[in-house]
C-alpha cells in the first residue's frame, strides 16, 4: 500500500493537488486531569459547514487521476481490472453484514478496463439529510471542533481553537490497496498526521479523530464495541491507519477523557462476543460484492452505469442506465483519457 497524493477543499470546495490543509497532531499534556475541551464553543457562529446539496461524486478523485496518470500507468497495480471509488464506499461495504438500518446505492462504470464506483444518495437518506434535527447538527460539529483542539498547522505547533470550523477544508490522501484479488485506487480524508510516531512514512503516521459519548456501564461499552468501533474500523483499516484517538464527552458537550483504539486491536473487544462483529465477514462480503460488480460491468462505456442497491435484510440489485441523472465520469475526464490513448507519446525536446 502506498500514498499517492492529496486533495483539498477551501471555501466553497476547490481542488488542490497539494498538501496545504494537512494538520499535525498535538494532543494535550497529560497531567492527570482529562482535557475539558469544550466542543460546543463556537456554535453556531463560527461554523462553515459543508454544502451537503452539491454532489461531488468522484471529480475531485479524478482530477487528482488526471495529473498523476504517468506516474500509475508503469505501476503493476494499475491495469484494466483496478478499482477506483473513495475510502467512504468501501466502508459501507466492509460493513454491510452487520448493518440493520441504513441501504446503499453504488453507481459503477467500466471505462478504459477500470471499474469506477461512486455512491448516490438514497431516497431515505436524503429526508434523514433534510430532516436532520438540531441536535444531530451540533453533535456534527462537535465531531470537527474535536479535531480543532487536537491539531496543529505545523508539527510542534499548538492547536488554536479560537478560529473558524471550516468543513470544506481537508486533506485527502490517495492510496493504492488490494482487496483479495482486487487491486484498489481509492482516496479518504486523512484528520492528521502524528509528527512523534515511529515511522514518517504515510500511512503509518496517520490519525484518525472521533468523539463519542462518556460511557459508565458494562452494558453501554458493549454496544459501543459492537457498533461504533466497527465503523471505525472498517474506515482505517483498509486505508492502513495504525490508530484512532477517541475523545469522550459528557452530557453539557466537554470531553473528559481520550482513549486510543489501536485499529488492529479493535477486534479483540468484541472476539468473545457472539453477537459482535468479525473482520473476515467483512472483508470476505467486500471481495465478494467486488467481484459481483467486476462481473456485471462488463461492457466499457463512460456513459453506461449499473446502479447496485442494497437494503438490510435484503439482497444486493441491479438495474442499467444511460447519461444523465446517473452518468458520473465528467466528460473533461473521459476526453482527457481518451486523447492520451489516441495521442503518441511526446518526445522531450532539449528545451523541456
Amino acid at each position: 500500500m502506498e500514498p499517492r497524493g492529496t486533495k483539498r477543499g477551501a471555501g466553497k470546495i476547490e481542488y488542490h493537488g497539494d498538501a496545504r490543509a494537512l494538520r499535525y497532531y498535538s494532543p494535550p499534556p497529560t497531567n492527570g486531569q482529562g482535557p475539558n475541551f469544550d466542543l460546543r464553543d463556537g456554535y453556531p457562529d463560527r461554523y462553515q459547514p459543508r454544502d451537503e446539496e452539491v454532489q461531488e461524486r468522484l471529480d475531485h478523485l479524478l482530477r487528482w487521476l488526471l495529473e498523476h496518470r504517468g506516474q500509475l500507468e508503469g505501476s503493476p497495480d494499475w491495469r484494466p481490472g483496478a478499482i477506483v471509488t473513495w475510502r467512504g464506499h468501501l466502508t459501507k461495504l466492509l460493513t454491510t453484514p452487520y448493518e440493520r438500518q441504513e441501504g446503499w446505492q453504488l453507481a459503477a462504470s467500466r471505462f478504459q478496463g477500470t471499474l469506477y464506483l461512486s455512491e448516490v444518495e438514497t431516497p431515505a437518506a436524503r429526508v434523514q439529510r433534510l430532516t436532520r434535527p438540531p441536535l444531530l447538527r451540533e453533535l456534527m460539529y462537535m465531531g470537527y471542533k474535536f479535531e480543532q483542539y487536537m491539531c496543529a498547522d505545523k508539527p510542534g505547533g499548538s492547536p488554536d481553537p479560537s478560529g473558524e470550523v471550516n468543513t470544506n477544508v481537508a486533506f485527502c490522501s490517495v492510496l493504492r490497496s488490494r482487496l483479495g484479488n482486487h487491486p484498489l485506487l481509492f482516496s479518504g480524508e486523512v484528520d492528521c498526521i502524528d509528527p512523534q510516531a515511529p515511522s514518517t512514512q504515510p500511512p503509518t503516521c496517520y490519525v484518525e479523530l472521533k468523539t463519542s459519548k462518556e460511557m459508565h456501564s458494562p452494558g453501554q461499552w458493549k454496544s459501543f464495541y459492537r457498533h461504533k468501533l466497527l465503523k471505525w474500523w472498517a474506515q482505517s483499516f483498509l486505508p492502513g491507519v495504525p490508530n484512532v484517538i477517541a475523545g469522550f464527552r459528557n452530557p453539557e458537550g466537554f470531553v473528559c477523557s481520550l482513549k486510543t483504539f489501536p485499529t488492529m486491536e479493535m477486534f479483540e473487544y468484541v472476539r468473545n462476543d457472539r453477537d459482535g462483529w468479525n473482520p473476515s465477514v467483512c472483508m470476505n462480503f467486500c471481495a465478494a460484492f467486488l467481484s459481483f460488480a467486476q462481473n456485471t460491468v462488463v461492457q466499457d462505456d463512460p456513459r453506461l452505469v449499473y446502479l447496485f442497491s442494497w437494503e438490510p435484510g435484503g439482497p444486493v440489485t441491479v438495474s442499467e442506465h444511460r447519461d444523465a441523472p446517473h452518468a458520473f465520469l465528467p466528460t473533461w475526464y473521459v476526453e482527457a483519457m481518451t486523447q492520451d490513448l489516441l495521442s503518441p507519446p511526446k518526445t522531450p525536446s532539449p528545451k523541456d
